[in-house]
């Protein structure tokens, strides 16, 4: 007997770059778990699409090492048997063929009827940024988009553009073939389970969002450290860098979540909402402001984990003489009501002495603890969430420490998520597919969201040519150059970061 959730979810997944790196590490093993979890029906079918010549048999095996690999569930023939009969692998040209399409189209239709989605297909674009338009042109001009059954939607991977100019000419170009409530724009930080429990913390708790304010908070920091180099990422880096590998994208997403006023309520456009507002009230940089708050950095060779790495322009496919950055610090404003005058700090690393993402909210002391001599060494409160690689968040508040003596003692309230959940805490691609069937368009970014961001940063981007830093300037497994220890400590303040700390 067919359930609603039968009806809701059941559907073709359509993998443009189907034999790419993505779809074996994320996008197979991720819908294998939501399988596993039987969190989609029985007949959901997946079609990968690729230019390699292979059988259906040939792919559902290099699949299978996929799902062996990178599923967080242990996989046995049983389960395969059950997943592998429901994937297909179509091989065209998706970059030229207009023929292909048409051929895809009547054998999507097939699978339809054989299976009873009811025309109800998901697109995902695993593939480089140049072939966007392409495709979606293609499908648009074969009728398989805005057809009359059932829903078509497009997931389309970042980078969305390379500059401004370059999104803004992607998406009108992308607008006029499909509407905007059909296109899914990805960023994976959004699917994290800490990045959603930032709402919930908020608006669930009485005992933070009165205090969320500049009058309480000193200041917030968001830090994405990372252990890895470029790897055999080096030509796409030289163009992206660390402003737009990380702060164009994750990062402003993250603050846009912890900056944003309560939402009238949860629907997806209410919370895209307010995050604009975020976006639209960063203070942009200046030639004067950029010298004073930010602090631009690259490898060098060194050590990681006892084990020597070479420098940046020692990478395969990066220039010699490159400066392009693998490490940022800044300092910059939310110009609003509710945070002016709260500085926000932000750092984001390749090689550097540990791997995590956090935000830390760092109260305010209160004045009148100065009277107290025993309170004259207390530490501040600080609410800190971990987003990577441990999940979880801590509370650290001040309180006595045992003994005959008053004397104070930091204590960290911790819960740690990942380590309670385990295998029950889904991956961000798992949670990103299940709710772009759903159609839940708040974890995705919508066209607007990017258009602010691009424009904060090249705000920053248009300063480079006038401040080119000394590159290296700091050694791999360290934590970064000194000028963003200098950043931070010339306001009377210090980095937080609980995986060195």
């Amino acid at each position: 007997m067919e359930t609603n959730m039968d009806k809701e979810l059941s559907s073709i997944f359509v993998i443009f770059g189907g034999t790419g790196d993505l779809t074996k590490r994320k996008l197979i093993p991720a819908i294998f778990s939501l399988m596993y979890e039987e969190k989609l029906p029985e007949n959901f079918t997946i079609v990968a699409i690729g230019r390699r010549e292979k059988t259906n048999e040939e792919y559902r095996e290099e699949m299978r090492s996929s799902v062996e690999k990178f599923s967080r569930f242990s996989l046995n023939d049983y389960l395969w048997l059950k997943f592998s009969k429901r994937i297909f692998y179509k091989n065209f040209d998706f970059t030229s063929d207009n023929q292909g399409y048409a051929d895809l189209d009547l054998f999507l239709e097939k699978m339809e009827i054989r299976y009873l989605t009811g025309g109800k297909r998901l697109y995902y674009l695993a593939v480089a940024p140049e072939f966007f338009e392409g495709i979606i042109r293609n499908l648009k001009n074969n009728g398989m988009v805005s057809r009359a059954i059932g829903w078509q939607r497009i997931m389309i991977e970042k980078p969305f553009g390379s500059s401004l100019e370059t999104a803004r000419i992607l998406n009108h170009n992308i607008s006029k073939l499909v509407p905007e409530e059909d296109l899914f724009r990805i960023d994976h930080y959004l699917g994290k389970e800490m990045i959603q429990n930032i709402l919930a913390i908020r608006f669930g708790n009485s005992l933070f969002e009165p205090l969320w304010n500049a009058n309480h908070i000193d200041n917030i920091q968001i830090t994405s450290n990372e252990l890895l180099g470029v790897e055999s990422r080096g030509a796409y880096y030289e163009n992206a860098g660390i402003l737009k590998d990380m702060l164009q994208n994750h990062i402003l997403q993250m603050l846009t979540m912890i900056a944003m006023e309560p939402p009238i309520d949860f629907e997806p456009e209410s919370i895209r909402d307010e995050k604009v507002k975020v976006l639209r009230s960063l203070r942009p940089f200046t030639a004067e402001t950029f010298k004073e708050n930010i602090v631009r950095g690259q490898y060098g060779a060194g050590e990681i984990e006892d084990a020597k790495v070479i420098a940046y322009r020692e990478e395969n496919r990066v220039s010699k003489a490159s400066n392009t950055d693998t490490f940022i610090a800044l300092k910059t404003y939310i110009d609003n009501f509710r945070w002016g005058g709260v500085p926000i700090y932000i750092r984001a690393g390749k090689r550097m002495n540990n791997k995590s993402t956090e935000i830390v909210i760092q109260f305010k002391k209160l004045p009148g603890i100065n009277y107290y001599k025993e309170f004259d060494n207390i530490s501040h409160n600080l609410l800190v969430l971990k987003i990577q690689p441990e999940e979880g968040f801590f509370f650290q508040i001040n309180a006595k420490q045992p003994g005959s003596e008053f004397k104070m003692e930091k204590v960290q309230l911790d819960y740690c998520q990942s380590c309670r959940a385990l295998n029950d805490s889904p991956e961000a691609y798992e949670r990103l597919i299940l709710e772009a069937i759903r159609n839940n368009s708040s974890l995705f970014t919508r066209w607007d969201e990017l258009q602010y961001s691009w424009q904060f940063v090249e705000s920053i981007e248009k300063q480079y040519e006038n401040n080119i830093p000394t590159c290296p300037n700091y050694s791999a497994g360290t934590s970064g150059p000194k000028e963003a220890i200098d950043l931070i400590e010339n306001d009377g303040r210090q980095w937080w970061n609980t995986a060195s700390d």
